[in-house]
């Protein structure tokens, strides 16, 4: 007989796969690596993903609850497409909600919050080392994870939620072709700077930086 404690250790396991595979599948959707109007089964899913078909399965039925995929009864999920004035209304949504609270973070930065900064530094080689393989799943995975973890600094996990999911709901489907041509770097290394601008408690250069890091979502970061 099982344990309780082992019950436990696999119900841990499955989740945090579950939350890999639904990582990822956000990921591949926001870089148009899923294509809109498409429709994708389990197994397929999970043969991309290196997982089973289960996680995968109930990651979509997530996504679906987002709007972001709908169940195809029997054959699996349609990605579904994101009209150019919902991307400009999830992209004024960002604007209006991050650029503040980013100056806001910057200015009034504790000493405790220094060190919180700093810890975000290992995203950003993240970010560069997805960009050199190309790989825009893992790159958009850990700019989520950077900006996320940099507005919960704020203290608001709803502020946190509300620009998570604005975010899922973008497109950004010329990523791989600005990551190609090198022309991605430039966004990479603005991460860094945002870092610097915070440390230095300069809010009037974080504004100047997230006004135009936000710029690439209905920018050049979209095309295509």
């Amino acid at each position: 007989m099982s344990s309780p404690a082992a019950g436990q250790r696999g119900s841990g396991r499955r989740d945090s796969v579950r939350q890999r595979v639904a990582a990822a599948l956000r990921a591949a959707l926001i870089a148009g690596d899923l294509e809109p109007g498409r429709v994708y089964s389990a197994s397929a899913l999970a043969a991309r993903f290196a997982s089973s078909a289960t996680p995968v399965r109930e990651a979509m039925l997530e996504l679906s609850r987002d709007g972001m995929v709908e169940v195809v009864p029997n054959t699996g999920f349609r990605v579904t497409e994101v009209s150019r004035a919902e991307l400009d209304h999830l992209a004024e949504v960002r604007r209006l909600l991050e650029v503040p609270v980013m100056v806001n973070l910057a200015e009034h930065r504790t000493a405790a919050d220094a060190a919180r900064i700093r810890s975000l530094l290992p995203l950003v080689d993240a970010m560069r080392r997805a960009e050199e393989a190309g790989d825009m799943v893992a790159y958009l995975t850990a700019d989520t994870e950077f900006h996320t973890s940099f507005l919960a600094l704020h203290g608001n996990p709803e502020l946190v939620q509300i620009v998570r999911r604005a975010r899922e709901r973008s497109r950004l489907h010329n990523l791989q072709s600005l990551a190609e041509a090198g022309q991605l770097t430039a966004s990479t290394l603005e991460h860094e700077h945002m870092i610097d601008a915070a440390l230095n408690r300069d809010g009037e250069r974080m504004r100047e930086l997230a006004t135009r890091h936000l710029a690439h979502v209905r920018g050049e970061w979209a095309r295509g």
